[in-house]
């Protein structure tokens, strides 16, 4: 992980939902461990994906590869030329995160919920893993493995 990461993990697709939209999916994942889930709205006319395949995701605060804030940029101005995170991974995403919950019942348990123009993150699974996330905007970045 580099310094500008605040979350990696790989995921395998459960199911698709395409019923709502032309051209934006629902994907549910989880990781392998099934610890952590993921509901997430994908633009399947940019980046198609099938149930079973397996998708490495990263949610970083920059796209600097040295992990340098983006401070005064914005993000189309990122790169410049220069090489960024976004060249390792096929679908990338700028986003703010709106809300976090915690379940009364498990105090181990935080839910995150992230808005990239309107295309929705959701994301459940440990405290301990998913507490960086807990600043204003963040970049989603995802390949398949």
């Amino acid at each position: 992980m580099s310094d500008a990461s605040l979350f990696e993990e790989t995921f395998t697709i459960q199911s698709i939902n395409a019923q709502k939209y032309d051209r934006v999916s629902r994907i549910a994942a989880a990781t392998a461990s099934g610890d952590i889930s993921i509901t997430l709205d994908v633009n399947t006319e940019l980046y198609p994906l099938a149930t079973g395949d397996a998708v490495h995701l990263l949610l970083a605060s920059t796209l600097s590869n040295d992990g340098t804030k983006d401070e005064g940029k914005g993000w189309r101005d990122v790169s410049k030329g220069e090489p960024t995170l976004a060249d390792h991974y096929e679908y990338v995403c700028h986003g703010k995160i709106y809300r976090f919950d915690s379940q009364l019942i498990n105090k181990n348990i935080i839910k995150v919920f992230v808005s990239f123009g309107g295309l929705l993150l959701y994301l459940e699974g440990p405290y301990k893993k998913l507490t960086p996330l807990r600043i204003d905007y963040v970049y989603l970045l995802m390949r398949k493995t």
